[in-house]
């Protein structure tokens, strides 16, 4: 597992924003549609990336990585800036809520906690 997380806390540290998604998961779908909007804007491939995870070998322990490092194991996990903000449900509400904008512009990093 250490192996996992390591490759994980690799991939948040050099995006803006990570998604670890299943390409067949409709919460995953809905993390990526409110995220799709800022591509090309706040979001380039730079900064962004969406790793779907079911198509890597170590897939079980990448997903107990996230459970020990999050608190869940479902994906889609969302980092902005290095914190996690959750799911699909979790980054559809910051973005009715005003939120992700502000949370996309901003540089301010957040160490990780593991």
């Amino acid at each position: 597992m250490e192996e996992a997380k390591a490759i994980i806390k690799e991939k948040i540290s050099s995006k803006k924003v990570m998604v670890f998604s299943k390409p067949y998961c409709p919460y995953c779908k809905m993390a990526k549609g409110v995220l799709k909007k800022y591509v090309g804007k706040e979001l380039n491939n730079g900064n962004y990336e969406v790793w779907e995870i079911d198509r890597a070998p170590n897939c079980y322990q990448l997903q107990q990585a996230l459970k020990k490092m999050t608190g869940a194991q479902s994906v889609p996990r969302v980092f902005i800036n290095g914190r996690c903000i959750g799911g699909g449900t979790e980054t559809q509400d910051l973005e009715k809520r005003g939120q992700l904008a502000k949370m996309l512009r901003s540089t301010e990093q957040t160490q990780l906690k593991m």
